[in-house]
């Protein structure tokens, strides 16, 4: 609920706060008739696309990663295209290209699967940096260039990429530049004893092969709907004070014992924006410091370059991430 002594809610375009938050819950329980488990990170998804940002998902294969951006385009009626990297993968695999039309003598432009709502690039580490590269015009203009033309991209527009951590054979590391486009990197992890049980029965009761069944995720907002939240989630209330803890908690990571590279100015800017996301979720139309940490790890960790000897001993931008938090006085409401 929003707490009384702070300023009323606020429309954002078409669509009000409390309408926002409740679709923002819908769309959350929707997605958990399908998904099994996996609340965190689902939360974290909802807040990166609440906050029109892109999410790098890391996690080993077969644990549900492509049923939950499956299930959350169909919270919208959104289009949704899944992108196998490979190395042999081309650029205008992804985003197109020109086609000669012998009937009609002209070169037509035939677009690629990066056309849509929703894009999983599934094992984006498995292609050339070329290819990789792709994405960067994508992610960051929201259009894609073909034979020097600009299309854009139908809003909302999402690029959600998956990592494998364990194998490493045959992968080319995304580059520094191309990992901090991504607002929030997301860790899948295994899901607990109870939540396997009930994972597996949900998934082999009566169901033949593999397929990804959504059909019980509904439709409870439309593509226009969610564009007018992610612009009110743009505008949730920010004190100052939350904004230079922010601030503080990212130049901390460049001074940090053990880390080679901090976190830059886009560090910051993603912090605030998905702890803007955070706060539609939690019912609230202003951010709080406890927003700004619970989101610091994945919006930061993945933007840390930890230094080659600390690697060896096991130490990780997680751990850097949390002693920062510790250190960092927060302000007082």
């Amino acid at each position: 609920m929003t707490d009384p002594t702070m300023p009323p809610a606020r429309t954002g375009g078409a669509i009000s706060f409390q309408q926002a938050a409740a679709v923002a819950h819908r769309m959350r329980e929707e997605i958990g008739k399908a998904v099994v488990a996996q609340e965190e990170t689902v939360e974290q998804l909802l807040i990166a696309f609440f906050a029109g940002g892109h999410v790098l998902l890391e996690g080993v294969p077969g644990l549900g990663k492509t049923l939950m951006v499956l299930a959350l385009a169909r919270t919208f009626g959104g289009n949704f295209s899944r992108v196998q990297f490979t190395p042999d993968l081309m650029p205008a695999d992804i985003t197109g290209h020109t086609l000669y039309d012998v009937k009609s003598g002209e070169f037509k432009i035939r677009r690629g699967p990066a056309f849509t709502h929703l894009l999983l690039a599934d094992e984006i580490n498995r292609a050339p940096a070329k290819t990789q590269a792709a994405l960067l015009e994508v992610m960051q203009e929201g259009q894609i260039s073909i034979e020097g033309r600009g299309f854009p991209l139908p809003p909302p527009f999402m690029a959600l990429a998956t990592q494998n951590p364990i194998e490493q054979e045959g992968t080319y590391p995304l580059p520094e530049a191309q990992v901090d486009r991504f607002l929030l990197k997301v860790g899948v992890s295994y899901p607990g004893a109870e939540e396997e049980v009930a994972l597996v029965r949900r998934v082999t009761a009566g169901q033949v092969g593999d397929r990804l069944d959504v059909s019980a995720v509904g439709t409870v907002a439309t593509a226009e709907q969610v564009v007018a939240l992610q612009q009110l989630v743009a505008g949730i209330l920010l004190d100052d004070r939350v904004l230079d803890y922010a601030v503080r908690i990212v130049r901390a990571t460049r001074s940090l014992p053990g880390i080679k590279v901090g976190a830059g100015p886009r560090g910051a800017i993603s912090l605030v924006r998905a702890a803007r996301g955070r706060a539609l979720l939690s019912d609230r139309d202003y951010v709080t410091p406890d927003d700004i940490k619970q989101i610091a790890r994945p919006a930061l960790a993945h933007r840390l370059v930890v230094a080659p000897e600390m690697e060896i001993e096991g130490y990780t931008a997680a751990r850097a991430i949390e002693s920062v938090l510790a250190a960092t006085e927060a302000p007082r409401q």
